[in-house]
């Protein structure tokens, strides 16, 4: 019994050493922590820098809040990580066609960026119905030439609806007389803008007090082509080949006649339906009724 009891205390003891050296580790690893830094990150607000220009005109960020309103956006863009990441892959994918259709069109590089504010570049549904990378309301669409129904919704394809966007944005710069507020314009609805700037007596997009999406929204496309534009600045380090290849490895096929079934095409041309989808997501159900249009779908080559 005595013998128990002595192998028993022994080991009480042992993990009372055991305790007490490992609580002394870790009180000595928090103390570390603290004293060369309270938590291992090192989070920065941007750098501001002396100038900021949107479609060649200069944001007055000399205005504080102007200047606030912009910090806002960089460092919300500059700390979503996920998103941001996300942005610059696919900037690597769809800007060289987007760039091409604003310059035929004489619509400023930079408004490649409001593509990415509306959409992320991808092809998303908004709670209001806006649809597609350049985030149309069907009767918007509609007037500025895409056609919309159930089977084909040009919103979705990615040369016509720069195009509309084009022919829109051009309409709003004659209208208000500059590019900044066309942008807004853009977002707000060309009819609210019109109300906002009699209403408070301005000429501008910067000394507009508008909802919180529009006032945001000029200052976010900017702070995402300053990200983009300037990755490194930021923290981002993305690898060219990381970064998302073009669809442009296709043939087009001239359709004349009703496809009833887009399934049946796809494997014709020795490629999944989903493949099919991935090149032409204008092609918006199971078939495509052809009456007196003529349609050109992308076959992908590999």
């Amino acid at each position: 019994m005595k013998k128990i009891q002595i192998v028993f205390t022994g080991i009480i003891a042992s993990l009372l050493v055991v305790f007490l050296i490992s609580s002394t580790k870790i009180i000595d690893t928090i103390n570390l922590r603290s004293t060369i830094n309270p938590l291992p990150q090192v989070v920065k607000a941007p750098i501001k820098k002396k100038a900021y220009t949107f479609a060649g005109e200069k944001i007055p960020i000399e205005d504080n809040d102007i200047w606030e309103r912009l910090d806002r956006e960089l460092m919300v863009n500059s700390y979503y990580h996920s998103s941001t990441i996300q942005n610059i892959k696919l900037s690597s994918r769809f800007f060289p066609v987007i760039e091409k259709i604003l310059k035929k069109n004489n619509v400023p590089d930079d408004f490649k960026y409001l593509a990415v504010a509306e959409s992320g570049l991808r092809n998303v549904v908004s709670p209001a119905g806006a649809s597609g990378y350049w985030q149309f309301m069907k009767s918007v669409g509609k007037e500025n030439g895409l056609e919309i129904y159930d089977e084909v919704d040009e919103r979705y394809d990615i040369e016509k609806s720069t195009e509309a966007a084009c022919k829109y944005l051009n309409k709003l710069k004659s209208k208000y007389g500059s590019w900044s507020s066309a942008a807004a314009a853009y977002n707000l609805g060309a009819k609210k803008y019109s109300q906002a700037l009699d209403r408070e007596k301005e000429n501008n997009y910067f000394n507009l007090n508008l909802n919180q999406e529009t006032m945001r929204y000029l200052y976010r496309i900017a702070a995402l082509k300053e990200i983009i534009s300037n990755p490194n600045d930021y923290g981002f380090y993305i690898d060219q080949n990381e970064k998302y290849s073009p669809l442009n490895n296709y043939f087009t096929v001239k359709i004349t006649k009703t496809i009833p079934s887009l399934g049946d095409f796809a494997h014709k041309h020795g490629i999944t339906y989903r493949r099919l989808k991935q090149y032409n997501p204008w092609l918006r159900s199971y078939k495509l009724t052809v009456k007196n249009n003529i349609y050109f779908i992308k076959i992908p080559k590999g």
